[in-house]
């Protein structure tokens, strides 16, 4: 970046000649009538001009490794993202990514759906990045998604209390969703240095567990930047990034079942319902001294990942039975999702009704 050039003095704006105290004369300028130049004010200019250099040396380098041949997007990044210490890496998404009308569509439904889960706290969700990086939304989230409470402070304005909140909220996330150490697509760092691409990995990853009531844009991808610092020289490379893939019936919006009509329009029959089949349930249960009494929990326990193998497990048993695939995932189930387990059990109640 060069610094503007200083305009040139003409003869009218030169300073004005000193008046001799004999009125009408005037006496010649002199070189102490002028700022004079001293050593110092020559140490501040070559300071300053050093300063500039190397911005202008590391802007240039920048420009070098994102714009250099080989190199087959754009990306403008501020100076102060080439300012790398050795050995450190940053990424980015490239701007052109960003015009992707599937990528819009993503951030646009993800977005509509955390507002619509959080709207009893009056939530409003605007921009991934800038909203969510600090936990506190993330936390609110989970709770509501999980129905669990997490220990952690409402509030907090530091950096290091943010990062600590955050490790609580990805940790809890973690679990909920199955992950071992080192799957996960996003960290404490990414998320809290708005990294989009970890919270959009994130925000999917929780909708297709929950089942949002949302259809994800299928295939997905960004182009990503990563500009890396050896030997003091910027080295970069370009990856594709999938957010999305192709589904089935996982993430996405299920064509509308009786289920559906029962709880939207007929929520004074769900309990005729709900009855009928722990009826028919505790008919066979009863059989090796077993008891239903709570449809919305009772079809749930042990740990997490011992739930998903046991219902799992099931519903091969139902499929080597003649029933059709159940449209409930086995994490349905054991995320207490009572519609998925009424659709189960009423499945299983038209083709053994008739058995005593």
């Amino acid at each position: 970046m060069s610094l503007p050039r200083p305009k040139s003095r003409s003869n009218s704006a030169a300073p004005s000649p000193s008046l001799s105290r004999k009125a009408g004369t005037r006496s010649p300028a002199t070189p102490k009538d002028y700022p004079e130049e001293t050593f110092w004010t020559k140490v501040g200019t070559l300071g300053r001009k050093k300063k500039t250099d190397e911005v202008q040396e590391v802007e240039n380098e920048g420009k070098h490794a994102i714009d250099s041949p080989g190199m087959p997007k754009s990306a403008e990044m501020p100076p102060e993202e080439y300012q790398l210490e050795e050995n450190e890496e940053r990424s980015m998404i490239e701007p052109k990514s960003f015009e992707n009308p599937k990528f819009k569509e993503l951030i646009k439904v993800l977005i509509d759906w955390v507002n619509d889960e959080l709207h009893h706290y009056r939530i409003i969700v605007q921009d991934i990045e800038e909203d969510l990086y600090d936990g506190q939304i993330l936390q609110k989230l989970m709770e509501k998604l999980t129905g669990q409470q997490l220990q952690v402070p409402e509030v907090t304005q530091t950096e290091d209390g943010q990062r600590n909140k955050l490790r609580i909220v990805l940790g809890f996330a973690n679990h909920v969703l199955g992950l071992q150490r080192g799957q996960a697509k996003w960290s404490v760092d990414s998320v809290h240095t708005k990294n989009i691409v970890s919270i959009l990995h994130l925000l999917v990853a929780l909708a297709r567990h929950f089942r949002a009531p949302i259809r994800l844009p299928e295939h997905v991808t960004v182009d990503v930047v990563i500009v890396t610092k050896r030997d003091g020289i910027l080295l970069h490379r370009v990856i594709m990034e999938e957010l999305t893939s192709a589904y089935d019936d996982l993430g996405l919006k299920q064509e509308r079942d009786a289920f559906d009509t029962l709880f939207d329009h007929a929520p004074d029959k769900l309990q005729v319902v709900k009855k009928s089949l722990v009826t028919f349930v505790n008919k066979h249960l009863n059989k090796i001294n077993l008891d239903v009494y709570d449809l919305d929990a009772q079809f749930s326990d042990g740990s997490f990942e011992e739930k998903v193998t046991n219902v799992g497990l099931a519903f091969e048993l139902m499929q080597d039975g003649g029933l059709p695939k159940p449209k409930a995932r086995p994490e349905d189930i054991v995320n207490l999702d009572l519609k998925s387990t009424l659709r189960v059990l009423y499945n299983l109640f038209t083709k053994y009704k008739h058995l005593s």
